[in-house]
């Protein structure tokens, strides 16, 4: 048998480091490029329409954005403003889809642009954000991108951040800590080691850092991290994933993840699923609640996978999905996307599984009856 494949989905003419899907209007947003050098590599935002097509997930390119000579290594959303973190830039993007009976348009800075294939359109808003120091925390107001806080929050780079509802940040670096932070004030410091195995003396460092949802739980709330060794060995120790109280911030469980080292980490709407990438081009999905493996393919890509994303189950998220559970998009310097879907877990429900124990009953009844008469 062999190896296990991912569908690829869409190929850029440049390394993707960065992903997000827009549920309202089915769009997968791809992001990198080939940076200041002059390689000829452009860098761009591509917008993808995801559709489906005799059954199958599609995605079709229907506007890219240049950056010029900067590379976009993260993205988030909100509504539709895109923000693109571009070395020490941030560029706002709003966007807007549209449709038209036999004829598509995109819609940039206020001028049109007209095309088969563009029926989606960037308005670059741009704000640039200056060079802050790697060990800042920051706080930004949008969309005017003025400075709100800035604060010292670790001793070293910052690998990742995560913002909940209530505006507590916790952040994670590469001084092998992670905090906190309710504003400029901290909180509490994690520690994750307190529930988790027991070494000898390798050191470890947190990776990544995401919120999501308690599913059945509307105001739940949990915190995950991801901790791989601060030091690449000969015989790589595994890496770990740790699933946090939201409101304590105390460890509730935490479990090995293998001994390929995580790169990257997602969280899916409902806070069902996480999706993680590996240095090796691994992808995983988990399930939140046990941390219990559910989908694996090895080295799906060929190089490291810089970024993952779940498409949403709300807007046209159900539509695209089909009769999967989730779909989980993964992105890699080998400016490939690729489609991980995770079919659907069969269930009995529960009142089937009483029918059959109350006819599993009367069987053995009358077994016993017709083998001993007297039985009853």
């Amino acid at each position: 048998m062999g190896r296990r494949r991912a569908p690829e989905l869409y190929r850029a003419p440049f390394p993707l480091y960065a992903l997000q899907v827009d549920p309202r209007a089915g769009l997968l947003i791809a992001a990198g490029g080939g940076g200041a050098a002059k390689t000829g590599i452009k860098n761009a935002v591509h917008f993808l329409q995801l559709e489906r097509i005799n059954g199958c997930l599609s995605a079709s390119l229907l506007h890219s954005h240049d950056t010029e000579t900067r590379a976009t290594m993260n993205l988030a959303l909100a509504g539709d403003i895109l923000a693109a973190g571009q070395d020490a830039h941030c560029q706002l993007l709003r966007f807007q889809a549209h449709q038209q009976k036999g004829s598509s348009k995109a819609e940039k800075a206020g001028s049109k642009e007209q095309g088969p294939r563009q029926r989606k359109g960037a308005a670059p808003a741009e704000k640039k954000s200056g060079a802050e120091t790697q060990h800042e925390g920051v706080e930004l107001k949008v969309p005017t991108l003025e400075k709100v806080l800035e604060f010292k929050a670790h001793e070293a780079e910052i690998e990742d951040l995560a913002l909940a509802p209530d505006g507590k940040l916790v952040t994670v670096g590469w001084d092998l800590k992670a905090f906190v932070w309710q504003k400029n004030q901290p909180v509490t410091q994690l520690h994750w080691q307190e529930n988790g195995p027991t070494f000898s003396t390798t050191p470890y460092r947190y990776q990544a850092c995401r919120f999501g949802q308690v599913p059945d739980q509307p105001a739940g709330l949990r915190l995950f991290t991801v901790q791989i060794p601060h030091k690449r060995l000969r015989q790589s120790p595994p890496c770990y994933l740790t699933a946090w109280d939201g409101s304590t911030f105390l460890p509730l469980r935490t479990k090995s993840c293998g001994h390929e080292v995580i790169s990257c980490l997602n969280i899916s709407e409902s806070g069902t699923f996480l999706g993680l990438g590996t240095v090796t081009g691994s992808v995983a999905i988990y399930i939140a609640f046990s941390l219990q493996c559910l989908y694996y393919v090895k080295e799906a890509h060929g190089i490291v996978v810089t970024d993952v994303a779940f498409l949403p189950e709300k807007g046209r998220g159900p539509e695209l999905l089909g009769s999967h559970e989730t779909a989980l998009f993964s992105v890699a310097v080998d400016s490939r996307c690729q489609l991980h879907l995770l079919p659907s877990r069969r269930s009995v429900p529960v009142w089937l599984l009483l029918l059959l124990c109350v006819g599993l009953i009367v069987v053995t009844i009358l077994l016993l009856q017709s083998a001993f008469p007297g039985f009853l």
